[in-house]
């Protein structure tokens, strides 16, 4: 769509003649929650370095906002929010300072807006950022992240280290901050509590998106289905792409990628069959069955 907020295209980043992103491609529409999902070394953090001008791509391109992420890099600093992995300050500063040495660099209303959500994020100004918790140097990160009033906010593990009314209050939050506007890409490992405030998902692995869709299409999507047979065990080739399959007994379980309704009902008829279920599955098990099913080299994506 002409008006996604982030735009990869084809993007390649390599280290050592390694590729970190291979052929990315990436969209997220304005007002998005979206998660950014793979395992470590899958190349979400190298994404984030390109949309916010750290990394500059060997070929594709990386948009924010309508532009290009490597020759307007200085210009969407003021409109894009960014919170590393393992954020780096100047330790000997206190919470209060380094927010006033950073607004230096940044629009009249930076330090006013730190102020507040340092106050929000329960953080001392007075401390010494050298004192601080794991939890409180991440919350630190996060004002930083928050205090341009930025259109976009691009989270890398935002979560790690907080504890958990933390954590849970702040991906709450999120939510808010799209509803007035605002494009949030998160990765994170906490995917269980994610799932309750994403709107969109993307799955990634070794460089290359396996899927990119809304969570609820995903719902619709991924199903499994489960059931008890008499005899023998139904054959499940014909109703989609099968992601898993288990059971014991007579206890049959599989997850479907794209189930064709047809073959659903012809198997919630078969002779034999009882208690046959079709559900939802929640993100973290979708997650875990593609990571494990897909095989090297580029998806398609659904």
């Amino acid at each position: 769509m002409p008006d996604d907020v982030i735009v990869t295209e084809r993007l390649v980043v390599r280290f050592r003649g390694k590729a970190a992103l291979d052929g990315l491609e990436l969209r997220v529409p304005p007002g998005a929650v979206f998660a950014f999902l793979g395992d470590n070394g899958a190349g979400k953090t190298t994404t984030m370095k390109v949309l916010t001008g750290l990394v500059r791509a060997d070929s594709g391109r990386a948009a924010i906002l309508g532009a290009d992420c490597w020759t307007h890099a200085v210009e969407l600093r003021h409109r894009v929010g960014y919170m590393p992995e393992r954020p780096r300050f100047y330790d000997w500063m206190t919470v209060g300072e380094i927010g006033w040495f950073t607004g230096s660099f940044h629009r009249p209303g930076f330090l006013a807006r730190y102020r507040q959500w340092t106050e929000r994020l329960g953080l001392d100004p007075g401390k010494r950022l050298r004192d601080l918790s794991k939890g409180g140097y991440a919350r630190v990160g996060l004002a930083l992240a928050l205090a341009p009033d930025p259109d976009v906010l691009l989270l890398d593990e935002p979560t790690s280290g907080l504890d958990l009314l933390t954590r849970r209050e702040f991906l709450a939050g999120l939510s808010e901050l799209a509803t007035t506007g605002r494009t949030i890409l998160i990765s994170s490992h906490s995917i269980a509590e994610l799932e309750k405030v994403c709107t969109h998902v993307g799955l990634l692995k070794d460089g290359v998106m396996l899927l990119s869709d809304r969570l609820e299409e995903l719902r619709r999507k991924v199903r499994r289905l489960s059931l008890r047979f008499a005899d023998r065990p139904p054959d499940p080739s014909n109703l989609g792409k099968v992601l898993q399959r288990n059971g014991t007994g007579h206890f049959w379980q599989v997850l479907v990628q794209e189930p064709q309704p047809a073959a659903v009902a012809a198997l919630r008829e078969t002779p034999g069959v009882t208690d046959f279920e079709d559900a939802p599955v929640p993100l973290e098990e979708i997650y875990a069955a593609f990571m494990s099913h897909a095989a090297p080299g580029p998806r398609p994506t659904i």
